[in-house]
This record gives C-alpha cells, sequence and structure tokens, in this order.
C-alpha cells in the first residue's frame, strides 16, 4: 500500500535526484544525531517523495493560471468600461447617481425715489417628495405632515399613489424649511423658490402690478420693466447617493438676480393720494376714482392712485375689474378741462385778449343741427370769465376765431391724440380726429372736451404747460435730477396769463371754490362730461373731473382727479373731483414742508356755481 503524499511547496536537491535506484544515497533528513540513519516508515515506497514534489509543481501552477486568468478579466472589463461605450455608462451613472437642478433668481427690487421698497422678492422654500425613496411608515411622517399642514395620512396616501416625484407642499419660510431637514427623512427634498411680496398693499397695486407662479411680470410695472427685474436662473449639479443624500455639490452657472429699478413715484404722496380716491369712492358711491400727482419742474410721475384696487398679496380671489391702472389706460372725454387750451390757443394766434367780450346769450348755440347748451344765462363775458364761469357757448365763439389748424396743432403739442412715453402697458393714444375732417360743429365740441378722448395722464401731462410758463416737458417714471427743458407749446405770456384765469376758476366766484388750500393759491379747472353711449350720451352718466396747479404763483404739482359715474346725486367737477385735488394737494405739501403763504385765506363759498358740461 502506497502511503498518502503530502502536499508542500520546497525544492528538490541535486543529491537527492542523483539517488536512482541505483545509486540510493541516504537523505540528510533521515540521519540521526549519533550519525546513523533513520529507518524509513513502515510501509513507505521509495518514490513517495517525487510524487510529492511533481504535485506540488502543478498545483502551483493551475493557481497562477487561475490568479492570471482573474486579473486578465478585470483588465478586459476595465478597458470596456473606459475606452468602449464610455457614454453610455457614464449616462446610467449619472441617470442613478447625479441630479441636475434649476437654481431660482432673485427678483429685482421696486423702489420708490427715496429708496423705499415696494415689492420685493422673499426666499422661500417648497417640499418635494421621491416615492420610491420615502417610508410612509417613517415614525416621522406624522411630524412633516404637521409642518406641512396635511394630515399624516394625506401624506401617506400621495405618498404611496405617487407614480413619480411630487411636489407636496410651497411657500415654507426658512424657518420650516429648517425642521423639514432636521427630520432628515429620506426621499424628501426641498427646493428654494421666490415669493414676490408687495408692503404697500392696494395702494400701489394698480400701478405696480403683480407677477404670476413664474415670477413673470403680469401687470403694471412688474410687466413693463420685466425684462430688467427678472433674474438669470441658474443650474447646479449634485451627486447623491442611494439614499439620495447629497455628497457632493457643484454650480455650473449660479443663478444672477435680477436688477433694482427707482422709481420716480413718493410712497407718502402715493397713500395720500390713495387714501383721498378711497374716501371719494366711498362717498360719492362711484364707478372708480382715480389720482394723478406730477412735479411740474421735472415730469416726474409722484403718484398714481386708483380706487377701487385689491391686495397683490392676496389675489386668490381677484377681480379683473379691480386690475387695471384706471388712470393710464382708461379713457375719457374730458369735458371742460379742455378749455384752457382752447383759451390759450386763441391767445397765441392774438386773435383775443384775456379782456375781450363775448356774448352768450340766450345760453345756447345751433351749429349743424345741434344745439350746445351753458347750464344757465351768463350775459356777455370776457375771456377770463368765459374760463372762470365754464360758458360752454363762450368758449365756441373763442375757438371759432382761431384757425382749425392752428387749433388742432396746439393741442396735439399739449400731448392730446399720442401716448405719453411712460411705458405704462396697455396705455392708449387717445383719440384727436385730424383738422381735414372737422365740420364746424366737430371743431365746436372739441374746444369744450367732447368728440375727443383722453387718459387721466394725458391730461396731467398736458397741463405742465401752464404750470411751466408754456413749455410741456415729458412725463417720467425715473427719478430726474434738476429742471428740465421742456417743449414749447404756448408762449410764457400766454400761459402766465390762463394760469391767472385758472386761479380765478377754482377761486369763490368759479366753479372750483371747493380746491381751495389754507395758506396756498390754487389753479385749476374742473370738468363734467355726459358718457358715451350707442346712438349718443347717456343722460345720467357722468365723468367728473379736476386738474390743478399748486402753489398757483410758483406750481410745483400738478394734480388731476377723475371720478367715474359719481351716483349719490352730485356729479359735477366742482362738487366731487375739486374735493379730492384740495385733501391730496393740501397734504402733498405739508408733507414736502412747503411754506403757506399767510395772506392767503379760504373762506367758505356760500353757493356753489354749476359749470358747463
Amino acid at each position: 500500500m502506497i502511503a498518502r503524499p503530502h502536499f508542500f511547496f520546497g525544492s528538490w536537491s541535486s543529491a537527492n535526484k542523483a539517488a536512482a535506484p541505483g545509486h540510493r544515497r541516504v537523505s540528510s533528513d533521515r540521519k540521526t544525531a549519533s550519525g546513523g540513519v533513520k529507518p524509513r516508515a513502515a510501509g513507505a515506497h521509495p518514490n513517495d517523495e517525487i510524487l510529492t514534489w511533481r504535485a506540488t509543481a502543478t498545483r502551483s501552477k493551475v493557481v497562477l493560471m487561475l490568479i492570471t486568468a482573474g486579473l486578465g478579466v478585470v483588465w478586459v472589463k476595465a478597458f470596456w468600461l473606459q475606452h468602449v461605450n464610455v457614454e453610455q455608462w457614464q449616462k446610467r451613472a449619472e441617470n442613478r447617481f447625479e441630479r441636475v437642478r434649476d437654481l431660482s433668481a432673485a427678483r429685482g427690487r421696486l423702489l420708490d425715489r427715496n429708496g423705499e421698497v415696494l415689492a420685493v422678492s422673499i426666499s422661500e422654500y417648497r417640499v418635494g417628495l421621491v416615492p420610491r425613496l420615502f417610508d410612509p411608515g417613517h415614525p416621522r411622517v406624522s411630524d412633516l405632515a404637521g409642518i406641512l399642514g396635511v394630515s399624516p395620512t394625506e401624506l401617506r396616501r400621495r405618498a404611496q399613489t405617487a407614480k413619480g416625484f411630487f411636489y407636496m407642499s410651497s411657500g415654507l419660510d426658512l424657518g420650516a424649511a429648517d425642521k423639514v431637514r432636521a427630520l432628515k427623512l429620506p426621499g424628501v427634498e426641498l427646493e428654494q423658490e421666490f415669493r414676490r411680496y408687495y408692503p404697500h398693499g392696494p395702494a400701489f397695486a394698480n400701478l405696480v402690478g403683480f407677477t404670476d407662479l413664474k415670477d413673470q411680470g403680469q401687470e403694471g410695472l412688474e410687466f413693463a420693466f420685466n425684462s430688467r427685474l427678472q433674474g438669470k436662473p441658474g443650474v447646479e449639479r449634485v451627486v447623491v447617493d442611494r439614499q439620495n443624500r447629497v455628497f457632493d455639490k457643484k454650480t455650473f452657472d449660479p443663478a444672477s438676480p435680477g436688477q433694482d429699478l427707482r422709481l420716480s413715484f413718493d410712497a407718502g404722496i402715493q397713500a395720500i393720494a390713495y387714501s383721498a380716491a378711497e374716501q371719494a369712492l366711498a362717498q360719492h358711491q362711484a364707478k372708480s376714482v382715480s389720482v394723478v400727482v406730477v412735479d411740474s419742474r421735472t415730469g416726474e410721475v409722484l403718484a398714481m392712485a386708483n380706487a377701487p384696487s385689491f391686495d397683490p398679496n392676496q389675489r386668490s380671489r381677484l377681480d379683473p375689474n379691480r386690475v387695471r391702472n384706471r388712470a393710464a389706460t382708461d379713457t375719457f372725454e374730458p369735458g371742460s378741462t379742455i378749455k384752457p387750451f382752447t383759451i390759450a390757443a386763441a391767445l397765441d394766434a392774438k386773435v383775443v385778449s384775456p379782456g375781450t367780450n363775448f356774448s352768450t346769450d340766450p345760453g345756447r348755440l345751433v351749429i349743424d343741427g345741434r344745439t350746445i347748451r351753458d347750464t344757465k344765462l351768463l350775459g356777455t363775458l370776457t375771456v377770463s370769465e368765459i374760463l372762470e364761469k365754464s360758458s360752454n357757448v363762450g368758449t365756441i365763439r373763442v375757438a371759432q376765431k382761431v384757425p382749425s389748424d392752428a387749433f388742432y396743432q396746439k393741442l396735439r403739442a399739449s400731448g392730446f391724440g399720442e401716448p405719453s412715453q411712460i411705458r405704462l402697458p396697455a396705455e392708449p393714444a387717445g383719440r384727436l380726429r385730424p383738422w381735414q375732417s372737422w365740420a364746424a360743429v366737430d371743431k365746436a365740441v372739441v374746444s369744450f372736451g367732447h368728440g375727443m378722448s383722453v387718459s387721466l395722464v394725458q391730461l396731467a401731462g398736458a397741463y405742465t404747460v401752464f404750470a411751466r410758463d408754456g413749455d410741456r416737458v415729458g412725463l417720467s417714471l425715473s427719478p430726474v435730477s434738476g429742471p428740465v427743458v421742456g417743449q414749447p407749446v404756448f408762449t410764457p405770456e400766454t400761459a402766465r396769463a390762463v394760469r391767472r384765469m385758472l386761479e380765478r376758476a377754482a377761486g369763490p366766484e368759479g366753479t372750483g371754490p371747493k380746491a381751495r388750500i389754507v395758506g396756498f393759491r390754487v389753479a385749476g379747472k374742473t370738468g363734467t362730461a355726459h358718457k358715451p353711449e350707442a346712438g349718443g350720451y347717456a343722460k345720467a352718466r357722468y365723468l367728473s373731473s379736476f386738474v390743478g396747479l399748486v402753489p398757483a404763483d410758483q406750481p410745483r404739482y400738478v394734480i388731476a382727479v377723475a371720478v367715474d359715474e359719481p351716483a349719490a346725486g352730485r356729479h359735477f367737477g366742482g362738487e366731487v373731483a375739486a374735493p379730492v385735488f384740495a385733501q391730496v394737494a393740501g397734504e402733498s405739501l405739508r408733507r414736502m414742508q412747503m411754506s403757506p403763504d399767510p395772506t392767503v385765506r379760504v373762506v367758505p363759498a356760500l353757493m356753489l356755481v354749476e359749470e358747463g358740461t
């Protein structure tokens, strides 16, 4: 029986190799310590040691071949991954572990002339869920539901039924977002977003406008200057692990905030104008009230208020009728507020003087079969008195002395029939037909503000010609430094003469005594126009207005007021619009700390003199 060989690694000496069966040699490992030879184990074959060596050598070769083959497989796989179909494998890795996120950009702020914030973007967060990573049974799900303001049942239901990533909530402030992060729930993601906030609420709402859910301007200045206000979104790449935890982040393109925009408006004067408009709206049960305040020195628009308005921070039930900026978008027939331009055109043409007399008897005038009346018999009036008493008949007789083309050119030069160019959305040009198409009656009705249409902004801009000694300055929504050179329309002598007439029109004997202010001289003109309707004019629907200059001796402000369809029993501009002017002008002058003239006293009028239409 041959004994089982012992497998071990070792070397076979040349001496042992020589010890063939015919030349046996005792191995040194069989020698005893005394020099004798250790006897061979019983049953051991003399070739056992040779077999052991051969088996060991074969095993070593097999192991070496297996190791080499394994390394070869690894090398081939590495080469395949790194050099063959690289894009495919890289894309798979990116899909599993990389995320590309859009970085929201803050929208630029809207500021008033003094740096007060009118609109600003506030950082908020929205919460998204990845259903395949989210565990509805996690013990902290109830805490998450409490932060988000939903029931745990609803949160679990949505997570279990959703087929992919979805947003669970939005509008979280920084504190709530930190609480969500602290929960460390797998599958819950936070993304930053921005919400537009309007500190002045309804006072500026129609003017400033608002943005949509994508932070794009939809109305007002937000829409008009959207390209300047909107920021540039950025892009961020993040690498996540199997638990969707971010462990590497790299920003490819950082977000850039939008530009801040400083405006010409004065938040304090705007608040005054809006408050006065709201009071007049309620007092006269009007459809709407609008107020525009312009700095006549520079053309800066200081206020543009409308009532009714809306709260741009709460738009869940937004009424479209409250959104538009009526002061800039709505047109109306200006009525008697055009009469100063008719008088000025005649004075500039030197066909009349302030003291020229005209008979208005018998209080009516028939032109091309149409009868035009005054509200009462006024007899013979000077040109100054025609404006003071607001006589329609007298104004027509003055206009008839002015060539139609010259009259038309003066109206156009004053800004009528063209937009004011202040870049507000949907701003109309108004209507002023070319003089070549005028019949006799057309020229007559245009002379007292019918047969044409204007916006309140246009009307306020046009009156700067009387505040600035005959030149008209373009309106601006941006701050203007220093006095501005305007475009000449009337001679300085004509402008000053008309301003004195307007001061009489706002006096005790004129049509606008309720526009007067204690301590300041006031010049202005009332207007009351029947509203057009199909086939003619409505008998009981009016647009009442007043445009004034204050202080009259050195005009600083032009203030225009329009009251649409007053329905509380009074409708003349001197009754419903002039008091609004007085309130806005008085408070604005006090705000600007302008010194009053102690010699100016306001005595209550014993009787309101009715004006022409």
